[in-house]
Order: C-alpha cells, then sequence, then structure tokens
C-alpha cells in the first residue's frame, strides 16, 4: 500500500481522528420549528458524510444563545433539548467511526437574517427577528443596525459559551470548534474595520482580542479533556484597514496558550466589498503561514476538491488536514473515493456498501 499522509492517523488534544481529510462546518438552516433543535435532516446530512469515511465532521455554526442564531433556523446548544437531539447524530457518527465535532457560534451584527429561500437581508420582529448585538453601531450592510454590547452582555455571551461547550460534551461531541471566522461577533471584535470600541475592547489588538480570548479560557475550562479548535479568518481582504494575515498569525499564538489545540483557518467574510482572490486551495497559503507563524497545528479549507490537491496539502506541511464543504455536499464518500485515487486500502467501508467498492469484483 503506498505511503500517504492523507490518510494517516492524527492526534490532536485528546483526539485520535483516523484519518486527516475532515468535513468543514456547513449552515443548513434547517430548523423548520425555528427552536435551534437539530432535525433528522441533520442526522442524515452529518451521519451520511461520517459514514462516507470522513476522519471528523463538524456540524453547522450552533448557537450559543437564541440571538446568537444567524437565522431563527439556525441550529443552537442552549437548552438540553438541543443537546438530546445532537446526542443522537453524535451517536450515529461514532458508530461510522468518525469523530464528531461542533461549531460553536453567536452571528453577531449578522444575526436575524434570512435564509435564502425565505427572504432576504434581516427579518424584522413581526417575523419573529431581533435586534442584532455587536461591538459598536457599525452596522452590516445591508443588515440591521446592531446594538453595541455592553460588559454585562460580553459577560453573559462568554458564560453561554461556556454552557454550551458543557452541553455538547454532554452530547458526547469529541471536538468543539469555537467559531471566530466570517464576520460573526468574535470576528467583528477581532477586526478594526468592525470594532470601533474605545474602551478595553477596543483599539489595539491585545484590546480587540480580549472577547474571544476570554471565550476560549471559558470553553476550555469548561470542557478541560475535549479537544477545542478556534476558526479564524486570515483576513478580511482589505488592507491595511482590515484585519490581516500578520493579525491572525499572532492571535493563533495566544489562541493556542488560552487553551487551542489547533487553528482552522478561513478568510472573508466580515465586509460586503472585500475583493477575494477565488481558486483551488485559495486559502491553503494563510493556513501554512499560521503553522509556521504560531507553531499550532492547522487544518486548511478553500476549494479543496480533489484527492491529490489534498495529499499534496497535507504532505508538504501546509496543514495538518483538510476540511471540504462543497465536496462533501457532491460526494458524501468522498473520503472513500480519495482513498481509491490515491491507492490506499482502508478497513472503514460500511459493509452494507461493500458491493460500491472499487475493487474489481463481481
Amino acid at each position: 500500500m503506498p505511503d500517504s499522509a492523507l490518510f494517516q492517523p492524527l492526534t490532536v488534544g485528546a483526539t485520535t481522528f483516523r484519518n486527516r481529510i475532515w468535513v468543514a462546518p456547513m449552515c443548513q438552516y434547517s430548523c423548520e420549528d425555528r427552536d435551534g433543535v437539530p432535525t433528522d435532516w441533520h442526522l442524515v446530512h452529518l451521519g451520511g458524510m461520517a459514514r462516507g469515511g470522513a476522519g471528523l465532521v463538524v456540524a453547522e455554526a450552533t448557537a450559543v444563545v437564541p440571538e446568537g442564531r444567524i437565522s431563527p433556523w439556525d441550529t443552537g446548544i442552549w437548552n438540553d433539548e438541543q443537546r438530546d437531539a445532537w446526542a443522537r447524530i453524535v451517536a450515529f457518527q461514532h458508530a461510522q467511526g468518525t469523530a464528531a465535532g461542533i461549531q460553536l457560534a453567536h452571528a453577531g451584527r449578522k444575526a436575524s437574517t434570512y435564509r435564502s429561500q425565505s427572504g432576504r437581508g434581516a427579518v424584522p420582529h413581526s417575523d419573529g427577528g431581533w435586534t442584532p448585538l455587536g461591538p459598536s453601531t457599525l452596522a452590516f450592510r445591508g443588515l440591521a443596525d446592531p446594538q453595541p454590547m455592553s460588559h454585562e452582555h460580553i459577560r453573559s455571551t462568554v458564560e453561554a459559551f461556556a454552557a454550551a461547550a458543557r452541553r455538547s460534551v454532554e452530547a458526547g461531541f469529541d471536538v468543539l470548534e469555537v467559531h471566530a471566522a466570517h464576520g460573526y461577533l468574535l470576528h467583528e471584535f477581532l477586526s478594526p474595520a468592525s470594532n470601533d470600541r474605545t474602551d478595553e475592547y477596543g483599539g489595539s489588538l491585545d484590546n480587540r482580542a480580549r472577547f474571544m480570548l476570554e471565550v476560549i479560557r471559558a470553553v476550555r475550562e469548561a470542557a478541560p479533556h475535549t479537544t477545542l479548535f478556534v476558526r479564524l479568518s486570515a483576513t478580511d481582504w482589505i488592507e491595511p484597514d482590515g484585519w490581516t494575515l500578520e493579525q491572525t498569525v499572532e492571535v493563533s499564538r495566544w489562541a493556542k496558550e488560552a487553551g487551542a489545540d489547533l487553528i482552522d483557518i478561513s478568510s472573508g467574510g466580515n465586509l460586503p466589498d472585500a475583493r477575494i482572490t477565488v481558486g483551488p486551495g485559495y486559502q491553503v497559503p494563510f493556513a501554512s503561514a499560521v503553522r509556521d507563524g504560531a507553531d499550532v497545528p492547522v487544518a486548511a479549507v478553500g476549494l479543496i476538491t480533489d484527492p491529490h490537491q489534498a495529499e499534496r496539502i497535507v504532505a508538504g506541511q501546509e496543514a495538518d488536514a483538510v476540511m471540504a464543504g462543497r465536496e462533501f455536499l457532491r460526494d458524501p464518500h468522498f473520503p472513500l473515493r480519495a482513498a481509491h485515487e490515491l491507492g490506499v486500502d482502508v478497513d472503514y467501508w460500511p459493509v452494507q456498501y461493500e458491493r460500491g467498492t472499487f475493487a474489481d469484483k463481481p
């Protein structure tokens, strides 16, 4: 069997992953009762990719408080009913041999928006919307003006992340990911383009990173034996006034010191007029820079669609693992196909699907 870096096990924190091809969190906006409780859709969606051979499947951005949802149709982890619904899904993933992760999130100024099939822009109060919170009054263009967060808002949100972490552990998740990317709340505080506060949560990089680091420490304290990721946007794609790769490297060092085991590197999402240069693997150099500059394990994302491409990224030590999203939507069995194309024998084809293996047999 040829050596394959992509199919070597990887231990990060308390978790050993069977391979390094992972499912990125992807919002489904499918809680039709608007109660944050994951449904059969989430079981089949996440379970199918676990069955398909992924080393890790990370559930979508899951709100730690109701007002932290991107839309009223988002999943949540702020109550026990949601926890128990997640536990069923996690148990199925584990039965397939896959590690289960959850992305703990607060949408900040980008909260209370319509999903694409239900409308556009901000959801008004009359349709179940709410006033979003943010670092300041700076709004995301086209969405509602946010209410600036008070110190009490910040304190209670840190506590909500910790409570969500405890529920996630109770549900059986192996990995918790703090979402500090894509223009949502913690990213909004990090970026000078969305944070013009003048108190200890604004101004200098130390101050702008304070809220995120408080969340990481609180989650680590609440879940001391659970693997902890942090997702960061490496750049706002607007320089010099936005969030930059250099700041990401520095903050990644601080996140590691605060208890993060791995940094999941994406980019963008904070400013609607950002000019993003998109292409295959376009965010991998950001992940590589963080891996080298902060001396921390990283996952790379962004148009990773081909097994040989993924193999080169991991074998070249540009990232410790790759995450894919759209490719898993097209092919939930992407890792099993990748193993075939890379000439790797794996022992986790589902027995029910053995007739579908690539082996030349009747």
